[in-house]
């Protein structure tokens, strides 16, 4: 593929960059497709005003820390065709059990611990834990303690990424998938199957435990995986693109995990993530632990939402720091959405007006 060269430019993207500049990515597909880097003398996020629904977006979470509709179901935050952005506070079992027929429902536990019943059998979780289930499984969370998830919702199955060059064993390893054995109910009384399929619920009632499966076969089933079982990727003189941190593919939807990671060490290396119009993704980022190098007043239990077409990059006070870092601490998980998402009434409800500002100062 030919590559064009004019003016002042490094000839390594995020490396070297010429005196006075800051660089910008310019990409199609995600971080996958054509690019061009721009050398700029400012940065794109330097705005003094900014008039329209392409701003840069915060939520906080925190809020909807009773997070529960009527049924006290998930709670959702950003949605679109392809996905469903939301949260869910539960402090006691539920009293039902639950299928979703959307789609694939993955939870992560921001806070909490407990036991996820499934179809398939029990999964123990705790903090850090991503928790799948494949459409149509039914379930109960039973919580041991408060718990906190950030669901996400697709349409399309939850799969691996591609691990190309790096093999099938980077990221993380199949072995660390915990996969739950069976525990089958055989009870008689009066349970309750809610089934939530485009937007309406379904009551279904059984004279018997719903979860009565004595045993499974086959590679579709729930199953754990916890944040700090990922290996990162890292070079000490290359900053890699969000993308090397993918956990999950969902079709128009891609799911990444940040976890603690050494940062680049080179002279020459940017340390924070390059400025990019990620033209084609909206980006949304929920914060669990640690201190985020790339953004200034952020805190665990927030989210960030970037529409495609904006520019995106660090906070000013993330560049001026950056040369005083060779790790970070952070644990955030980014959704990467192929058509543009929308706020609800309660995401709208949780959203830091000004958050949009931040870069001015």
């Amino acid at each position: 593929m030919v590559q064009y060269v004019r003016g002042r430019a490094t000839t390594q993207a995020h490396v070297g960059l010429p005196p006075g500049t800051v660089e910008e990515e310019h990409g199609r597909g995600g971080f996958y497709g054509r690019a061009s880097h721009l050398y700029r003398l400012n940065a794109p996020t330097g705005w003094t005003s900014i008039d329209g629904p392409l701003r840069p977006h915060a939520m906080d979470l925190r809020s909807l820390e009773d997070a529960g509709d009527e049924r006290a179901l998930p709670v959702d935050v950003l949605v679109n065709d392809d996905v469903r952005l939301g949260v869910w506070a539960r402090t006691s079992p539920m009293p039902f059990f639950l299928r979703d027929a959307d789609g694939d429902l993955t939870l992560f536990v921001h806070r909490g611990e407990g036991l996820l019943e499934t179809d398939f059998g029990p999964l123990t979780y705790g903090p850090g834990d991503y928790l799948v289930l494949p459409r149509g499984t039914t379930f109960r969370l039973a919580p041991s303690a408060d718990t906190f998830l950030l669901t996400i919702a697709t349409t399309a199955g939850i799969e691996p990424p591609d691990k190309g060059l790096l093999g099938r064993h980077a990221l993380w390893d199949e072995s660390v998938v915990r996969v739950p054995d069976v525990d089958p109910h055989d009870e008689a009384g009066d349970f309750e199957l809610v089934i939530r399929q485009r937007g309406q619920l379904t009551s279904v009632r059984y004279p018997f435990h719903p979860l009565d499966v004595v045993g499974w076969k086959g590679d579709l089933t729930a199953f754990a995986l916890n944040a700090l079982d990922l290996k990162p990727v890292s070079s000490f003189s290359y900053h890699l693109p969000p993308s090397a941190h993918t956990t999950f593919v969902a079709g128009n939807a891609v799911i990444c995990t940040f976890v603690p990671r050494p940062l680049e060490t080179a002279p020459d290396a940017l340390k924070v993530p390059f400025y990019h119009r990620n033209i084609d993704y909206d980006e949304v980022i929920f914060y669990h632990h640690g201190d985020f190098f790339s953004r200034a007043g952020i805190e665990p239990g927030m989210l960030t939402w970037h529409p495609q077409g904006i520019h995106h990059g660090p906070h000013p006070k993330a560049v001026a720091n950056a040369g005083s870092k060779d790790f970070t601490d952070e644990i955030a998980v980014m959704i990467d959405t192929r058509h543009p998402l929308e706020a609800t009434p309660a995401g709208a409800g949780v959203e830091l007006a000004d958050y949009w500002a931040s870069w001015m100062e």
